[in-house]
């Protein structure tokens, strides 16, 4: 190859790979594309879950379109409508969940049946946690009590006053102990202890367990309580002599 065919290769080589640093620069420095606008979409499923009553997906889609479209149309009909269904789904979700801190039973028990609503406390919780129930008996007519599921019961002489507290208002409760030995206190005013519950969001019961006469406070949530829900049991007939 002469030198002139050389030098012509070499100034087409270097154009070339020039031409080529040229265009990867301007490919790095092309500005990515944004994201397709699809609140419009998103508005129209938005739309759907109100028609059909389904609160706390409609919640979630209205924040994602607050989120991601703030400035659009979708956000804007969002906006005008979201705050109500979120109060709504709030205040919904908190009375399923009061209501599902109760379990409502009716079973053959020694000497007819009975039927029980039952309650966990809040506070303590875990293991530590103490039943409060309501149960109707054939035989034994209604009864209102503290059942400790633990190997000891409560601290309790004859009859003995239980400091309660009825929403933040201030009461006491007269209970006994059980001549059985059961783990558990006796309400004697199980009437009027119901009739307070009905009325209640929030009881709390100050006790002692015998473990190491340990005082607590009993914390119920007794907001979800549905009376219709505790089915009444008919009593057993005389028996014949």
């Amino acid at each position: 190859m002469t030198q002139r065919l050389r030098l012509a290769a070499t100034t087409l080589g270097t154009l070339l790979a020039l031409v080529g640093c040229s265009q990867s620069g301007d490919q790095a420095q092309a500005p990515q594309q944004a994201p397709a606008d699809d609140s419009a979409g998103k508005l129209d499923t938005y739309r759907q879950l109100l028609r059909i009553g389904n609160d706390e997906m409609a919640v979630t889609m209205g924040k994602d379109i607050l989120n991601r479209y703030p400035n659009s149309a979708a956000a804007k009909e969002v906006q005008e409508t979201l705050p109500a269904i979120e109060k709504r789904y709030t205040e919904n979700s908190e009375k399923n969940r009061l209501a599902g801190l109760w379990l409502y039973q009716v079973s053959p028990m020694e000497g007819g049946t009975q039927s029980t609503a039952t309650i966990y406390t809040s506070q303590p919780a875990g293991e530590d946690r103490v039943r409060l129930v309501l149960r109707r008996h054939t035989e034994w007519g209604q009864n209102a009590f503290l059942f400790n599921g633990g190997p000891h019961g409560f601290v309790c002489k004859g009859v003995c006053s239980i400091k309660a507290t009825f929403d933040g208002k201030p009461g006491t409760i007269s209970a006994f102990a059980p001549t059985t030995g059961e783990p558990a206190l006796l309400f004697k005013d199980d009437k009027g202890f119901i009739a307070q519950l009905e009325k209640a969001k929030k009881i709390t019961m100050d006790v002692t367990l015998q473990d190491g006469e340990k005082k607590v406070t009993l914390v119920f949530e007794t907001g979800g309580f549905d009376p219709a829900k505790w089915q009444a049991v008919s009593k057993s007939p005389a028996k014949k002599k």
